[in-house]
């Protein structure tokens, strides 16, 4: 099967397609003709050294989690009605020879049985795998911060492809939305998407502008940058409001000033703080996927690529020019 491996840390040059043999499936276990995967922001972190003391890896490594495809065979205790159903999933830390991880960016990968989520009718492939992590935690996220109809709501990373379906959730809940995001492009995405006010985080005093578009600060911020912008973003809270940090675009999690924020009686939630609780997955991932197939939310997969241009994928995230999801077409069924 081709694959893209990684045999050293680095730029996107290091990753490189290549011929490896086929993963067989363990117990527990069921192999995919994957179709598409998914490309994250994370990926392009972990490639390049960072984070080893939380997601130690061992090289050489083949990337990638999410994927979607058909299940090609089955291990021991698995129905082997999975056979032949279109899937998505995350992949399994299997090897080939010596120990290699098995990731999402080649040909066939395993995964394990107990996290197959059957595709819907009316969902294609590759909405179902730019779902596979942005759907759940979106919902789940939303879920805990039970949005007002009439408040105002923050959304920075806005044009991501979690921004992207906050954006439309809140707008759904008659929520008014302050779209954060960097440049006319992703701007004009979430003003599509139904956003009440945009603000440009590349402009001077673009958190001041937020305070003063939502009277005061946003009841609820949704804080998918992370770093410097979270920081900034926490700031723009309304007193009594809640902030939730779940992502890192901007390099890290928001660094802002927690002492201010609790002074004002700002609520700081963090993704573990959400996620960490009992959530039915499976559910939510199902949910998710039957809204988008309802026409009732819209996932946006603004780049997609063949395996051979997985280096394209990865630079299109590291530039800050993605829109929505990124993902890898890799077989037919997409």
């Amino acid at each position: 099967m081709r694959a893209v491996q990684v045999k050293e840390f680095g730029g996107v040059d290091v990753l490189e397609v290549r011929e490896l043999s086929a993963p067989q499936p363990g117990p527990g276990e069921v192999l995919i003709d994957v179709d598409v995967a998914d490309v994250m922001f994370l990926d392009t972190r972990l490639r390049a050294g960072w984070g080893q003391d939380f997601f130690p890896l061992s090289l050489p490594y083949i990337p990638g989690g999410a994927i979607g495809g058909v299940v090609r065979a089955v291990g021991a205790e698995v129905d082997t009605a999975w056979v032949g159903k279109r899937v998505v999933t995350q992949t399994a830390a299997s090897g080939i020879g010596g120990g290699l991880p098995i990731g999402g960016y080649a040909e066939q990968a395993l995964a394990r049985a107990a996290t197959l989520v059957e595709i819907v009718d009316g969902l294609s492939t590759v909405q179902a795998v730019a779902l596979a992590h942005d759907g759940r935690t979106s919902l789940a996220v939303f879920d805990h911060a039970g949005v007002q109809r009439d408040s105002w709501v923050l959304i920075t990373a806005a044009a991501g492809g979690l921004g992207t379906l906050l954006t439309q959730l809140s707008v759904a809940a008659g929520a008014k939305v302050v779209a954060a995001a960097r440049g006319t492009e992703k701007l004009a995405l979430a003003q599509r998407l139904g956003a009440t006010a945009v603000v440009d985080y590349s402009s001077d005093g673009w958190a001041e502008r937020v305070r003063e578009i939502t009277g005061g600060g946003a009841a609820v911020i949704f804080d998918g940058a992370g770093g410097d912008i979270g920081g900034r973003a926490l700031s723009a809270t309304a007193d009594g409001g809640l902030f939730l940090g779940y992502g890192s675009a901007a390099g890290d999690f928001a660094n802002g000033d927690t002492a201010a924020a609790s002074v004002r009686h700002v609520t700081i939630r963090g993704l573990f703080d959400i996620v960490g609780g009992e959530i039915d997955w499976q559910s939510i991932a199902r949910r998710a996927q039957s809204a988008v197939a309802a026409g009732e939310l819209e996932v946006v997969v603004g780049q997609a690529f063949p395996l051979e241009e997985v280096r394209r994928a990865h630079a299109v995230i590291e530039d800050r020019s993605a829109l929505g999801r990124t993902v890898l077409t890799i077989g037919a069924t997409v």
